[in-house]
């Protein structure tokens, strides 16, 4: 940040604190504001309203002395939406801002006649592009609980706070389509001519008193520096190789193309030249429509801002769609009024099942990222599987183009090279590709560009004897034996093999004694709820203790004790019965012992001391380094984060962490925003080492790194190629650290299926391109013929009402008669009977999504059970609990029979959409 720039943002503040509302950016400025100041800001807003709020907020940022705070703050005002205000800002011009000074004044003139004429439900849709997401939920929930004047009102708001250059024209046409006749009175074109210079508000900024510092920032004219940007594209300063043009010669010539190169060598820029080629040669009267779809919310994302970057400056409309934003945007209007979409693919799948979407023609070309995914019951294939059955159909409607990117097409579990090569024909199938683009004729320069890092192996020794796993594993066969004296009455319902503890195979076989426990059944239905709770606690016991294991093994001891008082305390704060207080004492007296033996120096990790050893090393030779340590679970990320904090030794890290957004048991992972500035701190050198899990296998856009380190970390070839291709700078090295020799045995057998691979493309390159499409043609003529044989019909709905019993006590919870459907995926139970079931304490983690305001979570109301049954929300104006099927065992009511289910698509029976109506 220099000094003309800060001087620049106090120059131009007024224009931020008419149109920034803090708080929808306050989830990305994490890295440089503290809570208490978040909160203040908050507080500002919700006591005098968002313009006092942004003049604080540009306060706390002024203040900043940190470096990076200003590209972060431009990063957040893109990602939040606010483009036309971080445009501006970026390049310290904001006439097209002035510009639109006399329509909010014509908008204040007329906004009596706009609050008693408008619907804004009905034209909130078009005027979305026009607005910040949140704010579009604002204004429903206004009307949704206020009315639609004071939604109009909010609605009015948020427009006078546009910063969308286009926002007068589309509530223009917004008015025609729904023929209101206010469109008359909205005088776009006229509107500055109707204005007089008395109406300006008197604070008013005028242009002519504006004096402008500007320094010429290089790394600012330059996308490939924009941290929204790829940063795989900031070797080409935006023009292309050689060798990004040789692959992308293929698709530009129309042919459906599979383009593989290594990770880091621009395949994004290399997709841009194939739209811009697409979109600027389609035939005269014609008008082209890109699809590029990426399979992870921070890839979207990620890929979004690119396109937006590179289009919008060639006058290109570009938008994004993914499942964080669907609700609030109109799939099918999206689609139609803009030439680039941005999409997760399941958007597409759900659409085209819905009829939204009628067909894929719809579109002129599809970019798949990462295609190699294209297989099974993937989102890709769903979409080729339409594709292909519009093609061999016999349809004349004209379908897209299709073009696919990825490090590694894979070979599945090919042994030979001819296996591997029909497993590549398949994919190539699969996506209707006629060409495997690789680099042949520019691979000098790809290799000056693209540094292949040197790859070790390396065995290291666990521990000689492990006094934690003994004391563990004896509580574990206590539990082991209380299970088995408890049913064995009933059969040898409980088996398992002692030697497994702590490993996957014995987790597998414990979640299969969980999920029978959860519908044994007996003709004593007191007998069986006391039975079957035993065997629930029994086995989520033994899962955490076995959890606790597996962390002890690749981590401290003390993080596998954490790890197991943490679970404790949570015990004693819900539920607490006869059987968990036994379980309970039984810890507790091994607490002691288990803590002397963690303090103990003797029993450190081994393979700890190699990683610490590695990490001195590299960082000795080139204090610059940057490093990304790939792990296989989340707990494991928080222990090694930990154990780098607290070893001296490596005072040197400045250690940050990466983790998948999804649901594991009871941890929710990282948010977007938290990703976001995860990589952030990263690209921005505040952290030196990012420790992940698989989230960062593939697509992220992850800065360069000269040091890759996989603990423990193997998967198939895909995935090593994916993970050594982080290490992008030049010398970058890429270890394995693993006690398994057959882990090693497995990474040797990836590279060799590299080598197998590469040899394959490098045949089917050389055939007869007749003979290539008949094979692809061939292999789709069999695939459809096996999918066409399959039975589609649906099952049908039991209409039979059913029991939904607590998975954990068996007590009844409800009946499937009053289960409703709500927004299509989420369940409701109504009726007065099922309150009385249920007991709520706040949710931990309140926040609103959608439609729905998270507010309590809800368990069974049986006393010593408290179960985790679900959630309570506020939904428009209703609060209603939304439950979970896997905490409930469905009974049939005639014959007895128990059935569990993980997922409600499952459970087949009749589902009643929730009437709001009836509800009330």
């Amino acid at each position: 940040m220099t000094t003309e720039q800060r001087q620049n943002l106090l120059t131009f503040r007024d224009y931020v604190r008419k149109i920034l509302d803090p708080t929808h950016i306050l989830c990305y400025m994490a890295p440089w504001f503290r809570e208490d100041k978040m909160q203040y800001i908050q507080a500002e807003k919700n006591n005098r309203g968002p313009m006092e709020a942004a003049s604080l907020f540009l306060q706390f940022l002024l203040e900043l002395q940190e470096e990076g705070w200003f590209r972060g703050f431009l990063d957040a005002l893109n990602q939040a939406g606010y483009s036309g205000l971080y445009e501006a800002i970026e390049n310290w011009d904001f006439n097209k801002i002035e510009k639109l000074e006399v329509y909010r004044t014509l908008l204040k003139r007329l906004q009596p006649e706009f609050k008693n004429r408008i619907v804004p439900l009905e034209i909130l849709p078009e005027l979305a592009e026009c607005l910040i997401s949140q704010e579009c939920e604002e204004i429903r929930q206004t009307c949704y609980n206020k009315g639609m004047i004071a939604g109009s009102e909010k609605l009015i708001e948020c427009l006078l706070k546009s910063d969308k250059e286009n926002w007068p024209k589309v509530l223009k046409l917004a008015l025609e389509k729904e023929q209101n006749n206010l469109s008359e009175m909205w005088l776009v074109e006229k509107g500055e001519k109707d204005i007089e210079n008395k109406d300006l508000e008197d604070d008013e900024m005028e242009t002519s008193e504006i004096h402008i510092f500007f320094q010429e920032d290089p790394e600012h004219q330059n996308l490939s520096q924009n941290s929204q940007a790829s940063s795989e594209m900031s070797q080409t300063n935006l023009k292309p190789r050689n060798y990004q043009l040789e692959l992308a010669l293929p698709a530009k010539e129309g042919k459906n193309t599979i383009i593989c190169a290594p990770t880091g060598c621009g395949k994004t820029l290399v997709s841009l030249l194939i739209c811009e080629h697409h979109l600027k040669n389609f035939p005269q009267g014609r008008k082209g429509k890109v699809a590029f779809f990426a399979n992870h919310v921070p890839v979207y994302e990620q890929q979004k801002s690119v396109f937006l970057s590179y289009f919008e400056r060639l006058g290109y409309s570009v938008a994004g769609i993914s499942g964080a934003t669907t609700e609030n945007v109109p799939v099918e209007q999206t689609i139609k009024n803009n030439d680039i979409i941005i999409l997760t693919p399941q958007i597409i799948v759900n659409n085209l099942k819905n009829g939204t979407i009628p067909s894929l023609s719809v579109f002129t070309l599809m970019i798949f990222d990462e295609c190699h995914n294209t297989n099974k019951h993937h989102p890709y294939n769903m979409i080729m599987f339409n594709y292909l059955d519009q093609k061999l159909g016999g349809s004349s409607d004209p379908l897209p183009q299709v073009v696919g990117l990825t490090a590694s097409v894979g070979v599945g579990d090919a042994k030979t090279t001819d296996e591997a090569m029909l497993y590549i024909c398949k994919l190539c199938a699969s996506l209707d590709a006629t060409v495997i683009a690789t680099v042949r004729d520019n691979l000098e320069e790809l290799e000056q560009v693209v540094y292949k890092p040197q790859k070790f192996s390396r065995k290291v020794e666990s521990r000689t004897t492990n006094k934690f796993k003994f004391i563990v594993s004896q509580l574990m066969r206590d539990i082991q034996s209380l299970a088995r004296n408890i049913c064995a009455e009933f059969g040898n319902l409980f088996q398992t093999q002692n030697g497994d503890f702590g490993t996957q195979k014995y987790e597998q076989r414990i979640v299969g004694v969980h999920k029978a426990g959860m519908v044994f059944r007996l003709p004593d239905k007191e007998e069986e709820s006391r039975i079957c709770k035993a065997l629930f606690l029994y086995t989520s016991y033994l899962r955490k203790y076995n959890d606790s294991l597996i962390i002890s093994e690749d981590a401290q001891m003390k993080d596998a004790l954490n790890y197991l008082k943490d679970f404790f305390n949570n015990v004693r704060t819900a539920g607490f019965d006869e059987t968990e207080q036994d379980l309970t004492r039984r810890f507790e007296e091994k607490l002691e012992e288990l803590e002397s033996v963690c303090r103990d120096p003797s029993n450190e990790n081994p393979k700890l001391n190699d990683l610490c050893l590695i990490l001195q090393e590299e960082y000795h030779l080139y204090p610059e380094t940057r490093t990304i340590l790939f792990v296989k679970t989340r707990a494991l990320v928080d222990a090694l984060k930990k154990w780098i904090k607290e070893n001296a030794a490596l005072s040197f890290l400045k250690p940050g962490v990466l983790t998948g957004r999804g649901r594991t048991n009871q941890n929710t992972g990282m948010t977007l925003p938290a990703q976001k500035c995860a990589l952030d701190a990263f690209r921005e050198d505040k952290d030196n080492i990012l420790i992940v899990t698989s989230v960062a296998d593939e697509g992220i856009d992850i800065a360069q790194c000269n040091l890759v380190i996989l603990y423990e970390y193997v998967g198939n070839v895909i995935k090593m190629i994916q993970t050594r291709g982080r290490g992008r700078a030049r010398g970058s090295k890429c270890y394995l650290l693993t006690s398994n020799a057959d882990v090693i045995e497995k990474e040797n057998i990836n590279i060799y299926k590299e080598e197998m691979m590469n040899d394959s493309i490098s045949k089917l390159q050389t055939w007869d391109k007749m003979e290539f499409e008949k094979k692809v043609h061939s292999i789709q003529i069999h695939d459809k013929f096996i999918r066409d044989s399959q039975p589609k019909s649906k099952p049908v709905p039991d209409k039979k009402n059913k029991s939904l019993l607590c998975g954990k006590c068996k007590t009844l919870a409800c009946y499937t008669a009053d289960v409703r459907v709500v927004e299509t995926c989420h369940y409701t139970v109504v009726g007065d009977d099922f309150k009385e079931r249920f007991v709520s304490k706040p949710h931990p983690r309140p926040k609103s999504y959608g439609g729905f305001e998270k507010k309590a979570k809800i368990f069974c109301a049986k006393e010593n059970c408290r179960h985790d049954w679900g959630i309570h929300v506020k939904y428009k104006e209703f609060e209603i609990p939304v439950i979970k099927i896997e905490s409930f065992v469905v009974e049939d009511i005639a014959t007895g029979v128990q059935t569990r289910y993980s997922k409600w698509k499952d459970f087949h029976f009749e589902k009643i959409q929730f009437d709001a109506a009836i509800s009330k």
